[in-house]
């Protein structure tokens, strides 16, 4: 059986915590309308060399829901309370979708001490609002339509959004086992939260970046398109490595996990301990 812990942020939200193994620590940030069942595929693959610490973020899954703080500012300190409250250092972060963004956000508020690398896989980074000085965005009037009809029938557009981010062949029941994780999100979060992935410009963040850091992405990602965030992405950070997964979409961490997971026991395995600041070859030579 995994321990578990209950942290309490800076403003008295409870997050739920669970890991499992030992080594060095790898922390996984789960996206939107997720929770940390997710990484259930890498936890059980990776707890035999590293210490996998998993989390559900406040409004979603076991944490509580206080009603504030859906912005990546604390988002970000809520991260840093779990790596405080469970004395991790020399952490490797991985995070998917909207976890990618709290992880350069915390590194811009809290800085590297604790952590070794980064891995961003799918992200929502760094800036897909379109505006004036970032034309190839998306429209602010594909999101409020979305969100109005999140208002009307939010069951519904889980299962449908948990199908977009999978594959067609993956089982009606992995579809559903998605969506139910969305459901079981608070509304109100899920809203706050969409403005804040959707309206927050994170390019500074993300170029400050200086640890290691991989950033793998699929080629066939809807959520995410790549030549907007994951190409984006790893040019922005210097010495940053772009791993393109051919065929896989945006939940790459359920579709491709067999794959996911080789590459980070390598990733794990090369950025054990302090950090180097050494960039590294791309895993089985696949980088874009």
């Amino acid at each position: 059986m995994p321990d578990l812990h209950r942290i309490i942020t800076r403003d008295g939200a409870e997050l739920h915590a669970r890991w499992w193994g030992s080594g060095p620590p790898v922390v996984f940030i789960h996206g939107w309308a997720a929770q940390s069942d997710i990484w259930q595929y890498q936890t059980a693959s990776l707890s035999d060399v590293a210490r996998c610490i998993v989390y559900d973020k406040r409004g979603h899954g076991r944490s509580s829901d206080p009603g504030c703080g859906f912005d990546y500012d604390s988002l970000a300190d809520d991260l840093a309370r779990v790596l405080e409250a469970l004395d991790v250092r020399d952490a490797v972060l991985v995070g998917h979708s909207m976890g990618p963004a709290e992880i350069v956000r915390y590194l811009q508020r809290h800085g590297s001490g604790r952590v070794s690398s980064v891995v961003l896989i799918s992200s929502a980074l760094p800036f897909i609002l379109k505006t004036n000085d970032n034309p190839g965005g998306i429209d602010a009037t594909i999101f409020a339509d979305r969100r109005a009809a999140w208002t009307r029938d939010m069951p519904n557009f889980l299962a449908q959004n948990a199908r977009s981010i999978l594959l067609p062949a993956t089982s009606n029941e992995t579809v559903a086992w998605i969506a139910r994780m969305g459901e079981a999100a608070s509304l109100p979060a899920l809203m706050a939260m969409n403005h804040t992935i959707t309206e927050t410009d994170l390019r500074p963040d993300t170029a400050a970046v200086s640890v290691p850091t991989l950033v793998i992405h699929g080629d066939a990602d809807k959520s995410a398109p790549l030549d907007l965030t994951g190409k984006r992405v790893a040019a922005m950070i210097a010495g940053s490595e772009l791993c393109v997964y051919d065929g896989a979409p945006h939940a790459l961490i359920v579709t491709h996990a067999s794959r996911l997971n080789d590459d980070l026991r390598d990733w794990i395995g090369r950025h054990m301990g302090p950090r180097t600041p050494n960039p590294i070859e791309c895993v089985r030579g696949r980088s874009r």
